[in-house]
């Protein structure tokens, strides 16, 4: 009876535990638009640098001790010296910026080696400065960018070999391409102390399942043999991972039989996530693997706001267990219980515990901008302050509207679920008509909602601008503010597949319904995700500015 009673008490332990979520983990580890993911071990901890594209400061690094519970440290490009050269962020276009790092670390120093991708607004000719930036530590500060002449395409991979040599893996289309959109791996040696490329150039592989849009190479040394992981199949539904090894480092590389060894293309379009891929794998210290790869949540029409976000999942290496085989090859596993991305999974450090702590609040009373806060390229630096107004985080009105490749008065921070509360205090009594500040919610130039006050001959409306790709700006709601002193709460409510716009002219103490809409306006629809934001616009730059005492996310 005693030993019933104990295993008794032992389940509802066990079970109360695993309900409390103790010894599981929910994906995506990394919420709000983090595509891209690549990763390091260093020390205790584990370091994550993901694709910014055009967003300022660009190359978000974020670090862990334990793979779920992710802190942003920095970011590898901080400075206007770092964005506005050959590294240029300054009027990039919308898509372009920043793609698909690789970070590791070697005797003491981090690399992070990535692509800007720059098409000329004049010319129309597009251009892949591929560049390594070092550090000592992850967090910063990080070298000016040094570019690597004469290395073609997207998306490098820094590899370290055990004899010393380091490498450059790259992607490209292959002169004689057999079909449109074949890419190509391949592979040079880098001089670190002059910065550029010498040796002869190996191609390696042009991927698996019909190599369609080959890139993302990440090259591992695995019991004395080199694997090359590679994304394939394009950004969407298709988007997949593949493996292949080899003997020698410059090939040949023979590719994995059972290829794809991730992809969401064989479930369902309205599977909870979706077009999964661009992955890179880590070793634990106890022998373990485990992989981070993106992945696009369908919480919205098969299709999210947040756009590609980054999961984790478990690995294990397998031999290859056909009799008749010569060689038999060990391969990763991904997934090895079920095979797919699984919202929850076994914690993969036991005594930790996830803690999700997606909220975020501002109050503005620090000297500098917390890290969270991103441009739309590299911003002018007159059109905010935190000094002008201590306690307030003050923006000046640009007169240039939010458009592709133009730099204006706008900031945010990455919405990082569906469903939201989004709140800002705002005190703003332009001088000009026309006039504008409030909450922006912006996923790209051509795609934005503006919830803003506006001064119009000496009255001040409320206003609900909408901006879809390829479709003039609309206004969906416009509202004469009869009683207003300067001093307004904003507020969006994301639920159920809907926005509700909401406002407070006393404090809080009460909010006023505006008017709602579909959430489905900002879904991503290219690289990136949304943020929930601020915006200023004025007839004459940085004639009205804006103070904003405070904003908050809950999710």
């Amino acid at each position: 009876m005693k030993r019933t009673v104990i295993a008794i008490i032992a389940l509802f332990i066990f079970t109360v535990t695993n309900l409390t979520g103790q010894n599981t983990f929910t994906n995506p580890i990394i919420s709000g638009g983090h595509p891209d993911p690549s990763i390091c071990y260093v020390n205790g901890e584990y370091y994550i640098v993901n694709s910014s594209f055009e967003y300022f400061p660009g190359l978000p690094i974020h670090k862990s001790k334990d793979l779920v519970n992710w802190e942003l440290v920095g970011y590898g490009l901080q400075t206007k010296e770092q964005s506005t050269g050959a590294v240029n962020l300054k009027d990039v276009q919308s898509d372009g910026g920043i793609h698909a790092p690789t970070i590791r670390h070697h005797n003491g120093t981090f690399y992070i080696i990535t692509t800007n991708v720059y098409t000329d607004a004049d010319t129309k000719v597009t251009n892949f400065v591929n560049f390594i930036i070092t550090a000592s530590n992850a967090a910063g500060p990080w070298s000016e960018p040094h570019v690597l002449e004469g290395a073609p395409g997207i998306d490098p991979d820094i590899f370290f070999d055990d004899d010393g040599k380091v490498w450059y893996v790259g992607t490209h289309s292959p002169e004689n391409p057999n079909f449109s959109g074949e890419g190509e791996i391949w592979l040079q040696q880098i001089d670190l102390v002059n910065w550029k490329l010498k040796g002869v150039r190996s191609y390696l592989w042009r991927g698996a399942c019909g190599g369609v849009w080959v890139e993302g190479p990440h090259l591992y040394k695995y019991e004395s043999r080199y694997y090359l992981m590679v994304a394939e199949g394009g950004t969407s539904f298709n988007h997949a991972v593949m493996v292949a090894v080899s003997d020698s480092i410059n090939g040949p590389f023979i590719s994995n039989d059972r290829n794809p060894i991730f992809t969401t293309r064989n479930l369902s379009y309205g599977n909870w996530v979706h077009s999964t891929g661009h992955a890179d794998l880590i070793q634990l210290p106890d022998g373990r693997w485990y992989m981070v790869a993106l992945g696009v949540r369908g919480d919205e029409q098969r299709n999210s706001n947040m756009g590609r976000e980054t999961h984790l999942l478990p690995v294990s290496w397998e031999t290859e267990p056909y009799e008749w085989k010569k060689i038999k090859y060990k391969w990763p596993v991904i997934a090895p219980v079920t095979g797919k991305l699984e919202k929850v999974n076994p914690i993969p450090l036991m005594g930790t515990k996830q803690i999700n702590t997606p909220d975020y609040k501002d109050n503005f009373d620090q000297a500098s901008l917390n890290l969270e806060w991103n441009f739309r390229r590299v911003p002018q630096l007159d059109w905010y302050s935190l000094t002008e107004n201590k306690g307030f985080l003050r923006i000046y009105g640009s007169n240039q509207k939010i458009e592709n490749r133009k730099q204006t008065s706008l900031i945010g921070v990455r919405q990082k679920e569906t469903e939201f509360d989004y709140q800002t205090k705002m005190y703003f009594l332009p001088k000009k008509d026309s006039s504008e500040g409030g909450i922006s919610i912006f996923q790209k130039d051509d795609n934005y909602i503006n919830y803003v006050v506006e001064k119009i001959a000496n009255a001040y409306y409320l206003k609900l601008m909408l901006k879809i790709p390829n479709e003039n700006t609309s206004i969906l709601k416009k509202e004469k503010l009869l009683i207003y002193n300067g001093e307004i709460l904003l507020r969006v409510v994301s639920k159920n597949h809907q926005y509700r716009y909401e406002y407070s002219l006393n404090n809080g103490i009460s909010f006023v319904s505006f008017t709602t809409s579909s959430a489905s306006f900002i879904l991503s629809k290219g690289y990136t995700g949304a943020y929930l934001g601020l915006y200023v616009h004025s007839t004459i730059k940085n004639n009205d500015f804006a103070d904003f005492d405070w904003v908050k996310h809950e999710y």
